[in-house]
């Protein structure tokens, strides 16, 4: 802000006092004008020594995890010519993730995440690389599957970087709420720009591009976040045996609903495809879907900024209710046969999607023990994977089945309000054992 001092003469033009001094003559700090006012909880939390350091290499770590399907699929299918093959093999690694994954994480908890995590990315990236040199000498399909379920291993870095957070702020409910919000949008960068980055890199250079480059950049980005320890949080020891965080009260209904969002996601990837693709412009679709994905940062960037009201419970239960409500959106959209239309739509839709996340992951926190955050993390992560493969597999029924004129956009809608449903009967069952 710029400040005029009235002492000067008359005669003399104002001259404009530094900003700084201004600032500190009227009590504030630099950069807590109106224009920035709006960004301080996310200022106030990067001001923590190390949060910096080890966000920037959490994001690079977790660029790949939108780059390895991707890349698998593009390899795959240009040498072999079957994207049947190609889709069994990922979809066997999301298999193997989903049983293996909670378990890293639970090492993870036991025993630190500078212990576990890099081994974990190095055993993941030696399959990434059998994979590539299975595909380049051309051996028998089998070896391709056992190769990238060695994949399994890769560590969930979006998980640990959110239990660095909760360590952090765990005294903190509100910047808590900011961290969980920027993480979400995280996220939805991360897998808006890693299908790209992987198709460019496989078109443009050879098919094992963006498998190779997705190794690296796992490798480098977990070895530096696991170099930052004084943001770690303390591995807990346990010299009994745990209850797994599935036990708790009021986690497996959660984790319905994450299933149910996950297939969201899927049948609307699908979907959006499929109706591209029966207009002629299938190579657009990446960009449609890039903007659900866009809707879905800015919304989680925002919801940050806003302190949480209200109940946990009460809260996410909204945050599902505008998600069916905005779901209903694309089917509308697709109806007008429009493809302007739909991008509108689904800009639009994908604002409700990281509210709804970053509160379910608020409350997966909130249910799980301190000294298990990162595997409630990973069984949330699960749950989403689980329900992207079964939506992915519902989407592409419907637009075989429905066609590619807009009905098929009733599968997401579907998911939608079967996650609602979900998430009123586990309150109900709450309210009656409370």
């Amino acid at each position: 802000m710029i400040l005029f001092l009235a002492a000067r003469p008359v005669t003399a033009p104002p001259v404009p006092a530094r900003p700084r001094r201004a600032a500190r003559r009227r009590g504030r700090s630099p950069g807590s004008g109106p224009r920035l006012r709006f960004l301080r909880p996310y200022a106030r939390m990067f001001a923590v020594p190390g949060t910096r350091a080890f966000t920037a290499a959490n994001l690079l770590a977790r660029l790949p995890m939108g780059m390895f399907s991707v890349s698998a699929v593009l390899m795959i299918a240009g040498s072999r010519g079957s994207y049947a093959l190609a889709g069994a093999v990922t979809a066997a690694g999301l298999a193997a993730t989903a049983v293996v994954g909670p378990w890293t994480a639970r090492l993870t908890d036991r025993y630190g995440q500078a212990r576990v995590a890099p081994p974990a990315a190095l055993l993941a990236v030696l399959g990434s690389l059998a994979l590539v040199l299975c595909v380049r000498l051309d051996a028998p399909a089998w070896t391709l599957f056992a190769s990238y379920v060695c994949t399994a291993t890769t560590p969930n870095t979006g998980g640990m970087s959110r239990a660095r957070w909760a360590h952090l702020f765990r005294a903190d409910p509100r910047a808590l709420h900011t961290a969980n919000s920027f993480e979400q949008a995280a996220d939805e960068v991360c897998f808006m720009l890693g299908p790209v980055l992987a198709a460019f890199l496989c078109t443009t250079l050879f098919p094992e591009a963006g498998t190779l480059t997705g190794a690296v950049l796992l490798l480098t980005g977990v070895l530096l976040f696991a170099a930052q320890r004084r943001t770690e949080p303390p591995a807990a020891p346990r010299t009994e045996r745990v209850r797994s965080p599935l036990r708790r009260p009021g986690l497996p209904p959660l984790l319905l609903t994450f299933v149910c969002t996950g297939a969201v996601f899927g049948s609307l990837e699908v979907v959006t495809i499929g109706f591209a693709d029966g207009h002629g412009v299938r190579a657009v679709a990446g960009g449609i879907l890039a903007l659900q994905a866009a809707g879905s940062c800015a919304a989680g960037l925002l919801y940050g900024l806003l302190p949480p009201a209200g109940r946990p419970a009460a809260r996410f239960t909204g945050c599902v209710a505008a998600m069916t409500v905005l779901m209903l959106l694309p089917l509308l959209g697709a109806a007008s046969g429009s493809l302007a239309v739909l991008a509108g739509t689904l800009l639009v839709a994908g604002m409700a999607t990281a509210p709804t996340m970053v509160t379910g992951m608020g409350r997966v926190q909130a249910l799980t023990p301190a000294g298990q955050v990162t595997e409630g993390m990973t069984l949330a992560v699960t749950a989403l994977l689980t329900g992207i493969a079964a939506g992915s597999a519902a989407g592409g029924w419907a637009t075989d089945h429905l066609g590619s004129g807009g009905a098929a956009y009733g599968a997401p809608a579907a998911a939608a309000a079967l996650a609602l449903t979900v998430t009123l009967l586990g309150r109900l069952r709450a309210a009656r054992h409370a």
